[in-house]
């Protein structure tokens, strides 16, 4: 895609090579990282394109910052927190207290994959590991906390936007049906399901999602 586009990729706070900041996060600070991105870059307008929590950031800006976008892509994102679904972060947060990331590694793999993934094991999944791995835990921690408080669902209607929802067929945090429903809240929403893929579509069916998103960015080219 970047031979198409100018592709801006960053690392969340706490997370890759980014500053480690002492949490709680939440989704307005999360939110206002990108608009300082931006602004040191000059970016006016732009298409967001975000998986898992990248792209509950992207409802976020477009519920409040819907001047600064074309579009949004959210892969495998869903837009609020049930009390299971705060209720695991917690217990991700718990866990990694007591037994460092390593702690989380595996229990998360199994997550975020497909059965048949997980028993072919490609070399993707070991990349994975050590991304998770070498993760602070106040990075960690702090996405943790910014999950358990995720709560777009009931603001979709005021994204005025062009926003496509895609996700994985086999997603446990995301499932299709819960998509769908956001997608129809959305003025201008769209779903797309990406068969044989679990949580980290664009791992496990990255030509389905490259060709999704590529359709998608082709006919909203300045939306």
């Amino acid at each position: 895609m970047s031979t198409r586009y100018r592709v801006l990729r960053y690392d969340q706070r706490g997370h890759g090579l980014s500053e480690v900041v002492a949490g709680p996060y939440d989704f307005p600070m999360l939110i206002d990282d990108v608009l300082g991105i931006w602004g040191e870059l000059g970016v006016k307008r732009s298409h967001w394109i975000g998986l898992s929590i990248g792209g509950m950031i992207g409802y976020g800006l477009g519920v409040h910052h819907p001047d600064r976008l074309h579009t949004i892509i959210a892969c495998d994102s869903r837009p609020d927190a049930p009390p299971e679904y705060a209720a695991y972060f917690q217990s991700r947060i718990d866990k990694a207290r007591i037994y460092g990331m390593e702690g989380v590694v595996e229990s998360t793999i199994e997550r975020w994959f497909t059965p048949e993934t997980l028993a072919a094991n490609p070399p993707v999944l070991d990349r994975v590991r050590e991304m998770i791995r070498t993760t602070s835990l106040a990075g960690h921690e702090g996405c943790c906390e910014a999950l358990k408080t995720l709560s777009y669902g009931l603001d979709l209607h005021r994204i005025p936007v062009p926003t496509l929802l895609l996700g994985g067929d086999k997603d446990k945090g995301a499932p299709p049906h819960f998509l769908a429903e956001g997608a129809r809240k959305i003025p201008r929403g769209e779903h797309v399901v990406i068969p044989d893929a679990g949580h980290i579509s664009a791992l496990e069916n990255p030509a389905a999602v490259l060709a999704a998103i590529e359709s998608w960015l082709e006919r909203h080219p300045d939306a």
